[in-house]
This record gives C-alpha cells, structure tokens and sequence, in this order.
C-alpha cells in the first residue's frame, strides 16, 4: 500500500502522525518521550503511533506495582540492571528483544478505555497474523492483579494471546483528556530475567516470543510496518512524525522524574 495515506474515511477524522523512531533509547527518555506525546496529544488533539526500542535493555515497572517487595533490587543493581517506573500500570517487563508500541490521542478519537483497548489489540492481533501468527484476543474476564507477577505470566481480557501464551503485553493512561497505551511485543525473548530477580518463588510462563510462533526471526522493522498498515483504518490524515528534535527538547520537563529511582522504586 502507499504510505502515508492521504485521506481515510472514518467516525475519527483525527490527524495521525507516525514515528518509526529508530533510535535506542535508554529507558528514562522512552518514558519522557511517551509523556511528551500525550501531553501534545491533549494540547493539539493530533493522535501519535510510534515504534521504538530500548538500550540498554530495561526493566520496567507499572506505576502502582509493588516492585520494592517483588523483586530484587540488590540482585538488580549487581546485575546492573537498567530499571524505570512507567506512567502507566501493569506490571514488570524486561525491554530486551522487542518492538514496544505507543499510541497517544485525545480520548475522543479512541473511545472509552475498553474500546481503545480493543481497537489497538485488534489491529496488532490482525498485523501479525497477516505475518502468519495465528493469535487471537483473550476473552474478556476481569483483569490481572497488579501484585499478581510478571506483566507476561498471565494475560487480561482482549489482550493478544497464542492459546495461553500472552504475545503483547500492554498498559493504558488516561488523564487531561488524551490517553496513552503503550506495549511489548515480543520478538525473540523469554522474559526469564524477570523471574530471576524475583523474591521469592516465581512462575515461569510459557512465553513465546514471535520468532518461536513464526518459525523465523520477524524483524523489529518487518513487524512495525505490519502493524503501521494495520493501522491505516483509524482514519484521519496520516503523515511521517518531523518533529524529534522539539519533542526530545519538550520531553526534558519529564526526565527528572523518570530518571529519579526515587520514583522508580517508590513502592
């Protein structure tokens, strides 16, 4: 298909802008970026999709996740592990071996939680089976315990599962009328490190990453753009994010507290 495209015809005639953002960025800049994006995404009303990836790899936290009696921090400064707290909830995940996803937009160009919840994991759902995944959305039940583990031990209503196997993991805000999802998809890794620094006992999830579902390595760009064309119906106009250097300038404002562990490890 050509990209971007022009006009699409949709009950959401938002403008979308989309960031292949192919820098590494270290865990702290991906959160303030993330936050940048909501934050223009409620002054604007423009609607953001953009891709990333982290280095170094990093462990991350929900915002109300018990991580100071679940794991480790000991065990992770020796293993010098890079840690963040997001802004959104959910619970841990290891940034090693993935794509992560955001989608920041004004609440009224996605719905309710719950509807913008399914619209992205139906997109990412019918993208990497067009990559010839066979998953499919978990049936809605109530959601996971924050306290209940690893953010990939178990899956919650509408989020992308192979049989038991939870292939996304994602987290949604919603404040100042925009919201902000982000997620992980897993690539090629086991999430094994966050087991490993968990006290006490820790489940092992069956875990498989998109190469094992696919037989073959997926690329971080291959999946990208599936998901990017996935994506095209929201509607709106489409066009090329032209705006990193403003927009890392304007993330410095959330850098204090992403880098701080005492925001990291506040609880």
């Amino acid at each position: 298909m050509v990209w971007p495209p022009q006009v699409l015809t949709s009950s959401r005639p938002h403008d979308w802008f989309l960031w292949l953002d192919r820098t590494a960025r270290p865990g702290w800049q991906n959160m303030s970026l993330d936050m940048s994006l909501h934050a223009r995404a409620a002054r604007t009303g423009h609607c953001f999709l953009r891709f990333y990836t982290w280095n170094p790899s990093c462990l991350s936290f929900g915002r109300h996740e018990p991580a100071l009696r679940r794991y480790d921090r000991d065990r992770i400064t020796t293993l010098g592990i890079d840690t963040v707290r997001r802004p959104t909830g959910g619970r841990a995940v290891w940034h090693a071996a993935e794509l992560t996803y955001s989608v920041t937009a004004p609440e009224a160009a996605m719905g309710s939680l719950s509807e913008a919840y399914q619209l992205i994991h139906r997109t990412i759902a019918g993208a990497l089976r067009a990559l010839g995944a066979p998953v499919e959305l978990a049936p809605s039940r109530r959601g996971v315990p924050v306290d209940a583990g690893a953010c990939f031990a178990a899956a919650a209503g509408g989020e992308v599962v192979l049989e038991a196997s939870k292939v996304v993991g994602s987290a949604q805000l919603r404040h100042g009328g925009a919201l902000l999802q982000h997620g992980s998809l897993l690539l090629d890794d086991d999430q094994s490190v966050v087991r490993d620094i968990t006290i006490g006992p820790a489940e092992s999830p069956d875990v498989r990453p998109l190469s094992t579902i696919l037989g073959r390595r997926a690329g971080w760009e291959e999946v990208a753009e599936a998901i990017r064309d996935a994506a095209a119906p929201w509607g709106g106009h489409w066009e090329g994010f032209g705006d990193e250097e403003t927009l890392l300038a304007e993330a410095e404002s959330f850098a204090t507290r992403f880098r701080d562990p005492a925001w990291t490890w506040q609880r």
